[in-house]
């Protein structure tokens, strides 16, 4: 007589390791391609890693129907599947990864009605306080034993890549310089200064990042260095970023996912969380690409969230979508998109297509200016939290999205993104220093779009927001496109007066015609407001600069968008050549 339940984990695990193999083979090989400067490389395979969870756990479900004869729930059987697979785990330095596995596997097999924590992981079992101690994953320096140079410079040692420093003792030097001058533990003297450092590099895109901090006594704060390949066979440290601001810049949820080897996720996350204490863990597990784990995460802190408050459901602030119903909880940091049923007339888009570029978002580099969403399916809410005006707008709006059983309400589609304020609300409420400031980071917002061959598609205010940072982020995608399959014209002067007091244009506009000198009435009716975006960034209003940028883009010059302030880069030795085409993707 077979055990099936063991056959059942067993399969699911092995499942989970192939995943697991590829996930870490993809991701080691980015040394090779940052050394490389193989750009192209970088940007594809970032993208493909995203998609490769849901083959293997395709893959995994096709077993179990075809080998194992899964095809109907049997509780009891799979309580006893969850127990063996639970024991399985005991010592397994990914358990909590694996859990979240097992319940991808489970909940593609099974009805809704069974997504409990008798069947599946709601909550986890897995000791990672354990796992982060077991394995610590970073290595110590202490400059007192050498002097800080030198201690900074066995820091940039410690990484072996194939290329070598451009002058590793000017960086050596500016690092050290920078971190006396920043660092309060640093002027405290070297006598019980400790370096920690993640034993391996963090790449995105152009960049590969030291991740680590600095500990005197039972103080510390980041320690992160950013590492550039200068296009002639060498490498040089840009910068040191020192704060936790800093530090949550550059792991913001509106950049890129980094490719970094993770042998222990779990002491990975820890390391980062005292970082960055601040951060959900969700956010941590998707900044380093396990954006499968941080909606299990995320999901559980929302769990957890409910618990323990009592507020009722809203309709999220601001203007109301044509294309998305949002809403949220006021005690929670996030809000629920969903695809509303029926668009308006002047909305030409199907769901499918909005579906669509919102996996274009998550598979493009963000550059920090476009929120990371994360998508979920069968959703249960707890029914008497949303007030009857809200209940029967969804059911307007939604109701093929909708499902009530008891005291839950089910959505069946959905995305959870983090709130930020409503640009336009931002505006209405800001004195006039604040107003230019906003104005001016979303010009900017917009050209570090443009410099990764993004077009927002609607650039009204309504679809951006103010992350708690202060920073403009775009995050309204059903018209979002790429740059380069835009037509932007100037309007043809009016030929006769009729012409120039027509109500309607007296040209042809064809779908992906953008006319940018009619962006300032476009945007806003406030004259002040107006004349701000006119003084600081004109040309946004110049149908040239965009096309200028366009072509920029069609021959692989992409702009290069820091997750850090221009200021804390240091100066360079000597000037290096200029980017070879082929390296289209920004830097941050």
């Amino acid at each position: 007589m077979t055990d099936l339940p063991a056959q059942l984990a067993r399969a699911i695990l092995t499942g989970f390791e192939r995943h697991f193999s590829v996930f870490q083979e993809i991701t080691a090989s980015a040394r090779e391609r940052f050394e490389a400067a193989d750009w192209e490389a970088v940007r594809r395979a970032a993208s493909e890693r995203i998609s490769f969870y849901d083959q293997r756990v395709r893959e995994t479900v096709v077993k179990l129907r075809a080998s194992l004869g899964v095809d109907e729930l049997d509780e009891p059987l799979w309580q006893s599947v969850k127990a063996v697979y639970t024991d399985l785990l005991a010592q397994h330095s990914r358990a909590e990864l694996a859990e979240t596995f097992y319940n991808s596997v489970f909940c593609r097999l099974f009805e809704r009605k069974y997504f409990n924590n008798s069947n599946i992981f709601v909550e986890s079992v897995a000791d990672r306080a354990a796992l982060a101690e077991r394995y610590r994953g970073f290595m110590s320096f202490h400059p007192r034993e050498g002097g800080l140079e030198s201690g900074i410079w066995e820091v940039l040692s410690a990484f072996y890549f194939a290329l070598p420093y451009e002058d590793i003792d000017h960086d050596s030097a500016h690092i050290a310089a920078a971190l006396r001058e920043r660092s309060p533990l640093a002027r405290r003297g070297l006598a019980r200064l400790r370096i920690d450092l993640l034993e391996f590099p963090f790449f995105r895109n152009k960049g590969a990042y030291l991740i680590g901090r600095v500990v005197s006594g039972g103080d510390s704060h980041p320690f992160i260095v950013p590492l550039v390949n200068n296009g002639q066979g060498g490498i040089y440290a840009d910068a040191l970023l020192t704060t936790v601001e800093e530090a949550e810049a550059v792991f913001s949820f509106a950049r890129a996912y980094f490719l970094v080897k993770t042998p222990v996720p779990a002491a990975t996350v820890a390391f980062l969380s005292e970082l960055m204490p601040a951060k959900p863990l969700a956010e941590l597990y998707m900044s380093i690409g396990f954006h499968k784990q941080a909606k299990n995460e995320l999901y559980r802190d929302f769990l957890h969230h409910l618990a323990r408050t009592d507020d009722a459901f809203q309709m999220a602030p601001g203007t109301r979508g044509l294309v998305m119903t949002v809403f949220t909880l006021p005690s929670y940091p996030f809000v629920f998109k969903v695809i509303r049923d029926r668009f308006a007339p002047q909305k030409e888009v199907t769901e499918a297509l909005v579906r669509r570029r919102y996996l274009q978002v998550k598979l493009h580099d963000r550059v920090g200016r476009m929120a990371d969403t994360l998508e979920f399916s069968d959703v249960a809410f707890p029914l008497r939290r949303f007030p009857p005006d809200l209940l029967q707008e969804l059911q307007e709006q939604i109701p093929s999205k909708l499902a009530i059983e008891g005291e839950v309400l089910f959505i069946r589609h959905l995305y959870i993104e983090k709130r930020m304020a409503p640009l336009n609300l931002v505006l209405e409420q800001s004195t006039p220093e604040e107003t230019r400031d906003v104005l001016d980071d979303w010009g900017r917002a917009i050209k570090e779009l443009m410099a990764v061959n993004i077009f927002p598609g609607d650039l009204l205010f309504k679809n951006f927001g103010v992350s708690c940072s202060g920073k403009v982020v775009f995050y309204d995608y059903d018209e979002v496109c790429y740059l380069t399959e835009c037509h932007f014209r100037k309007i043809p002067e009016p030929r006769t007066l009729d012409d120039e007091l027509a109500a309607e244009p007296w040209y042809s506009v064809a779908p992906n015609d953008i006319f940018p000198e009619e962006l300032p009435t476009f945007l806003t009716s406030d004259l002040t407001q107006r004349w701000l975006l006119q003084e600081l960034h004109p040309e946004l209003f110049d149908y040239g600069y965009w096309q200028r940028r366009q072509q920029d883009v069609k021959h692989g010059v992409y702009g290069d968008v820091y997750p850090y302030p221009q200021p804390l880069r240091f100066p360079r030795p000597t000037s290096p050549r200029p980017v070879p085409p082929q390296a289209a993707l920004a830097f941050g």
